[in-house]
């Protein structure tokens, strides 16, 4: 049986998934980490190897795995983080660290294209669709610019993960245009690197990739460093798009009026829409899918860090446990709020320097109040990205929910009431994987467009609000936003 290979490669894992073009079952997956490091604070970090190694475990154990079962892979799509910025030489070569989303050490570039230079901050963001952060390659590229010029200018080659691995696997330089228009550099209109964005940044065109559609294809190079990865000559690598857009995708989530909502590491809520979208106040990214569809959206720096924080550090007991001991506190944690900013955050505030607190704290909290309410304030934050959102594309009648959060029963419940609509979770969580591989079937002409694609995403459970408890959210949301605005 023929098969496509939907490629993650994500900030804390490499995953992999195989199926039929009938999506009918997964014929092989696979999943390897990936360590990040922090050699100074505020630094995010990832060794270009590393990558390169967990890649080729994944895709050599989901190669085995077909073919023991005798299945072949035609195509391969990838699905790739947004962001990172990695050195290399003309031969694709890794001259250093991939400086990763999270890395903030571009706060004052970032700082400048809001203040000082907000002119130019206003027209990039106008041409390109990315909000100004420090997560962006343009700020990154500009703090090097400032920090190590001659590096900068002496540098053959800038690009993403995607790139350097891409280069590895097919000989070029390419980079797709939904990786692109999250660059800070791309001037999407006009489909390609914008002059004013390199100007501030401090590169030239030589040393950025050429941009290419989401759906284009090159033959696989076999080499003795790729031989491991179990491919055949015969394979086709379909460059696929970045990791917001085909978890839209993936979730099913082309047409009006459904949303997505994903919680890994971070999160992000988006829609879809048909024409680039630009937020005046630039709050909200645009990124390309496909000719005709555009994701848009806000992503937020918290999400299952938060969780993170409170297992590890607040109460030091596993997930269940932490969602058990929330499960004894009423909706809007007795009027305790805690603002989720444990790592600065992107959207609603886009500002890398602010921090979290808990509000409103009296005799009566205990420690399932804290806990409820950090679970609280995660998705509270996301729904005020999601009003920004309202604004522009009107509100979702459904949400479909997918990242680790979407594991936690008692968390998309929690969701479906603040949100009063319903949360639909995807039969399977892999929703980047499940994009890139049907993007490809639309490449090859199984499917006329995106939204016959959306039409073949299977589902699993919904949730439904509760609208009691709805409204006893509506009245938490006020404090809550009360509580933000005195930041």
């Amino acid at each position: 049986m023929n098969c496509i290979i939907g490629v993650d490669i994500g900030t804390t894992n490499v995953k992999a998934l195989a199926m039929p073009p009938d999506l009918s079952k997964i014929l092989a997956h696979a999943a390897a980490p990936v360590t990040t490091l922090n050699p100074e604070p505020g630094y995010a970090e990832q060794d270009p190897a590393e990558i390169w190694s967990s890649f080729v475990q994944v895709m050599a154990e989901v190669n085995r795995e077909l073919k023991e079962a005798g299945h072949t892979a035609t195509h391969v799509a990838f699905c790739t983080a947004m962001h990172s910025v990695l050195p290399m030489d003309d031969d694709g070569k890794a001259l250093g660290n991939a400086i990763l989303w999270s890395d903030n050490r571009a706060e004052a570039q970032a700082a400048e294209l809001r203040t000082t230079q907000a002119k130019l901050g206003k027209a990039i963001h106008k041409e390109t669709g990315t909000p100004i952060h420090p997560m962006i390659p343009l700020c990154k590229l500009a703090w090097l610019r400032q920090h190590d010029p001659r590096a900068l200018h002496r540098t053959p080659r800038f690009g993403s993960i995607k790139e350097y691995l891409w280069r590895k696997l097919t000989g070029e330089f390419e980079i797709d245009f939904s990786m692109a228009t999250a660059t800070g550099l791309f001037y999407e209109q006009k489909r390609k690197w914008s002059q004013r964005a390199m100007d501030y940044a401090g590169v030239r065109p030589d040393q950025l990739s050429t941009p290419v559609p989401t759906t284009h294809q090159r033959p696989y190079l076999p080499l003795p460093e790729t031989e491991k990865t179990g491919l055949t000559a015969d394979v086709s690598l379909l460059i696929g798009a970045s990791d917001g857009c085909l978890a839209n995708l993936g979730a099913g989530a082309i047409k009006r009026g459904t949303a997505t909502l994903t919680i890994g590491t971070s999160g992000a809520i988006r829609q879809t829409v048909r024409k680039p979208l630009r937020d005046a106040k630039g709050r909200l990214f645009c990124y390309y899918l496909d000719e005709g569809y555009y994701v848009v959206g806000g992503p937020t720096n918290n999400g299952g860090n938060v969780l993170e924080w409170v297992t590890e550090k607040l109460t030091q007991q596993d997930a269940n446990a932490v969602f058990d001991e929330a499960a004894t506190i009423p909706p809007g944690s007795d009027g305790l709020v805690f603002l989720p900013y444990l790592q600065g955050e992107r959207a609603p505030l886009w500002d890398a320097s602010v921090r979290g607190a808990y509000l409103n704290v009296d005799w009566q909290h205990t420690r399932a109040h804290f806990v409820r309410a950090a679970l609280e304030g995660v998705l509270f934050n996301l729904l005020s990205i999601n009003q920004l959102l309202v604004e522009h594309t009107g509100s979702a009648q459904v949400i479909h929910a997918n990242g680790g959060f979407a594991q936690s029963k008692f968390w998309v419940q929690m969701l479906a009431d603040m949100a009063g609509v319903p949360v639909r979770l995807n039969a399977s969580n892999e929703s980047g994987s499940m994009g890139a591989i049907l993007l490809t079937m639309k490449a090859e002409g199984v499917l006329k467009n995106l939204d016959e694609a959306a039409d073949r995403v299977a589902f699993g459970d919904t949730f439904k609000p509760d609208l009691s408890r709805h409204k006893t959210y509506r009245d938490a949301f006020k404090q809550w936003e009360e509580g933000m605005q005195k930041l």
